[in-house]
């Protein structure tokens, strides 16, 4: 079966089966929230009662641009996520028209560790553990709350670094340095995965570190996450291409 890689300077190819190259990477990295976790349908579902509620219709889209711009904005000063989440749903009251009571103000925190992995997830991780590589999650979260997240999937982590430990969000480069302080290998033997161009691709690419964008079929390239310009090394659709490198 053919895949799609992207070279360094951003040319798609196609390689089969009988062309690939031993995997150069001893360790994979992962976002999590949008990457491994389906965060949209997650975000969308938490709201839906309080949209319905006020009787506010509006496109999805729409909705998740709204949280891209309020999110980064309360993430540029190191707050704990679950504060962050707090305001962004406060401001998406704001601009939506929804009626907020301040009980519910935690609403999307509370909601977030039920928020479930994709499909293909833990089939995947599994794989790619059983051929030795190590994972590692470098996510935008609280301890606390990828504490529950982490009992979605079925493999450990090697690694878990987060915002709460970096005192600084995605795409701020901090947060990448102490992976990279945590993990053994020099970093040309590290795999970055990725949703986000803006929070994973493109500070990957400043440290030099290799990249995977994962670009979902029917779902928005941006989605909930700030529109950005970046190279990944590879484009993948979904997780299980991992498997085909």
């Amino acid at each position: 079966m053919d895949y799609f890689t992207w070279d360094t300077r951003g040319s798609k190819k196609a390689m089969s089966g009988g062309e690939r190259k031993e995997f150069p990477f001893s360790w994979i990295s992962f976002d999590c929230y949008g990457t491994l976790i389906d965060w949209e349908e997650g975000l969308l579902e938490a709201l839906k009662p309080l949209l319905k509620r006020s009787s506010v219709e509006t496109e999805p889209l729409e909705v998740l641009r709204f949280y891209a711009e309020l999110e980064s904005h309360f993430e540029r000063t190191y707050r704990p996520y679950r504060e962050v989440l707090r305001l962004v749903l406060r401001g998406l009251a704001e601009k939506l028209g929804f009626e907020l009571h301040p009980a519910e103000e935690y609403l999307l925190a509370e909601a977030l560790p039920g928020w479930r992995p994709f499909p293909e997830v833990n089939e995947t991780l599994r794989s790619l553990r059983d051929r030795g590589l190590k994972l590692a999650i470098i996510s935008n979260i609280d301890r606390d709350l990828i504490a529950e997240t982490l009992k979605h999937f079925t493999v450990s982590f090697d690694l878990v670094v987060t915002a709460e430990e970096a005192r600084s969000y995605k795409p701020d480069l901090r947060i990448f340095a102490l992976m990279l302080e945590k993990i053994p290998v020099p970093k040309e033997q590290i795999l970055h995965v990725g949703q986000s161009l803006f929070h994973d691709i493109l500070p990957a690419g400043k440290l030099g570190l290799a990249s995977c964008w994962v670009k979902r079929p029917g779902r928005d390239p941006y989605g909930a996450t700030p529109r950005a310009e970046a190279r990944p090394d590879f484009v993948i659709s979904d997780l299980s291409e991992l498997l085909a490198f």
